[in-house]
């Protein structure tokens, strides 16, 4: 029915139709480039306009804009307490004013009017402060750095560090951080001297720049591979010879003897930090991937202990001059243990990729190494797979605690073997299978299995870097410490007050760190001074890496 079509429509001329006015009544923006009295005539705004052209005025629009964001909040004045009905006011009030605010710069679109605003519009003055803090060097904190006492025996993995991942313990993540530094010191001081000479004498300690100044280097570590380069290789390519020289600089020994940090600890640590993955030989030792025989070991018994070829060569290899990695390491902790007789002693190896598998046989050495040996606990960043399940159960039956840091995106961690995970292997011998899976590790040469607890974490979780970072910067050491540093459990989301400085991060990652975080508002500091490591000039490490713009 269309009843209203047919009745007239009465009353109109009692609402006549007023004119729109949009006069602000003396009000004037602090975002108008020119600022006009309300009173202001047309005339006037005729004169203005042939002046100034649609161009300038946005650009003095949006100057005027960014100086408004930039300016530092003032202190809001202290309000004397009222009542209730004067502090809902109050509070009405404040919350009117920055909606008032919030909807004006929604409302300006400033990415779509002129580009080059994005960035700011994206990152707001205090987060860019925060950020600029968070970059400077000087500004580095940690994780509380509390007194471990009598429970030092639990963070050193004598109950396979129960309760203490998920959530991760404060304590546990200032130690795995200071770990971690430990092999960064290893990186750089190979990479500040990576050549290996004849008269380099093995038993004299390399000046190493230890972050944690409690402790004091004892011996150098080096690895000699068992394969070779031609020697024309070394003619084309004189000034590169370090890349194929058959022994390196891989690795120390340090012990803390700090009496403040002793007691902190509750004990006197001897720690062992190797390297990953540097030179060309090293990185054809890490191909040679057939499960062999550990030496010492009976053929003829079941599940017989294996581990990856070119891992046992650079580990067990001899220079001329240079004794083999397992000699010296074991020898250097001998002599430590009868030193230090009679105190509380541990020990923790700590490596990243090759240095994390190295970790392991050298844990497995000095487990037995002296009839009262200290316990040995191994920190590993990236590693890959070293041995077989035989394997496992040697470092097992040694008491070996090994704790593995994994990130979720890093493929140097499924390697090698097959890509079947740990947790479905896990489940297969709980069943009828076993049987068939032990069958296979004595005699598939690629039947791999990881060894200790995982701790796992994710470059997705990160604020700062892109979650499609590539291979390098998923393998790097400073990304694992960052992600580290950040992380609180399986089901939380990133630390909102990690505080580790993302200098290092954004120097040598810089590719894979978000957009939003390298705007021209971080120009002015200088980060190439802050951290200006050594670098070789040809197959770095995956941890030292160059971003493609440096």
């Amino acid at each position: 029915m269309q009843v209203a079509a047919t009745l007239p429509a009465t009353g109109v001329h009692f609402f006549p139709t007023r004119r729109a006015s949009f006069k602000c009544n003396g009000y004037s923006s602090p975002l108008k480039p020119i600022t006009r009295a309300s009173s202001i005539n047309a005339q006037s705004l005729k004169t203005i306009a042939p002046q100034t052209t649609a161009t300038e005025m946005t650009k003095k629009h949006l100057s005027n804009l960014e100086k408004l964001l930039q300016k530092e909040a003032k202190p809001e004045p202290v309000i004397q307490k009222q009542g209730k009905t004067g502090d809902n006011r109050g509070k009405q009030e404040k919350k009117t004013e920055e909606n008032r605010g919030r909807n004006l710069l929604e409302g300006l679109n400033l990415s779509r009017i002129w580009p080059e605003m994005k960035e700011a519009e994206e990152m707001s003055p205090r987060h860019l402060i925060r950020l600029h803090r968070m970059l400077s060097s000087k500004s580095m904190e940690y994780s509380p750095r509390n007194n471990l006492g009598s429970r030092w025996k639990e963070y050193h993995g004598c109950k396979d560090w129960l309760g203490l991942l998920d959530p991760l313990d404060e304590n546990l993540r200032r130690e795995l951080v200071r770990y971690g530094e430990f092999i960064q010191a290893a990186y750089h001081c190979f990479h500040s001297d990576p050549a290996t000479s004849a008269n380099d004498n093995a038993h004299v300690a390399r000046d190493v720049s230890l972050p944690d100044r409690s402790y004091k280097v004892t011996k150098s570590l080096y690895a000699t591979s068992s394969i070779g380069l031609p020697k024309w290789v070394d003619d084309v390519a004189p000034d590169l010879g370090w890349m194929t020289q058959r022994s390196s600089w891989i690795g120390y020994v340090a012990v803390c003897d700090n009496k403040a940090e002793i007691q902190r600890m509750g004990r006197r640590d001897i720690v062992i930090a190797l390297r990953g993955t540097a030179t060309c030989l090293e990185w054809g030792e890490n191909l040679r991937d057939v499960l062999v025989q550990m030496p010492g070991e009976n053929e003829l018994v079941d599940a017989q202990p294996k581990v990856e070829c070119g891992f046992l060569s650079l580990y067990k290899t001899g220079g001329a001059k240079i004794p083999s990695l397992a000699e010296s390491v074991v020898n250097e902790v001998k002599r430590l243990v009868e030193m230090y007789k009679g105190e509380s002693l541990s020990i923790t190896v700590t490596g990243h990729s090759l240095g994390a598998a190295l970790a392991l046989l050298v844990a497995d050495d000095i487990s037995t190494c002296s009839p009262n040996a200290p316990p040995v606990a191994v920190f590993s960043f990236g590693g890959p797979r070293v041995g077989n399940k035989g394997f496992v159960n040697r470092l097992e039956s040694k008491n070996v605690k090994v704790l593995r840091i994994v990130n979720k995106q890093d493929v140097i961690t499924k390697v090698p073997g097959m890509f079947v995970s740990e947790a479905i292997d896990k489940k297969l011998r709980d069943t009828r299978a076993s049987g068939v899976l032990n069958l296979l590790d004595n005699t598939m040469p690629w039947a791999y299995s990881h060894v200790g607890t995982e701790l796992r974490v994710d470059t997705t979780k990160s604020p700062f870097l892109k979650p499609d970072a590539d291979v390098a910067c998923c393998h790097d050491l400073e990304a694992y410490l960052h992600l580290v540093d950040g992380y609180l459990g399986s089901n939380e989301s990133f630390r909102p007050n990690a505080k580790r400085s993302l200098a290092k991060l954004l120097n040598e990652q810089g590719a894979n760190i978000k957009k939003l975080y390298k705007g021209k508002g971080l120009s002015s500091l200088n980060l190439n001074r802050e951290f200006s490591f050594p670098r070789p000039s040809c197959l770095p490490s995956p941890s030292v890496l160059p971003s493609p713009s440096s």
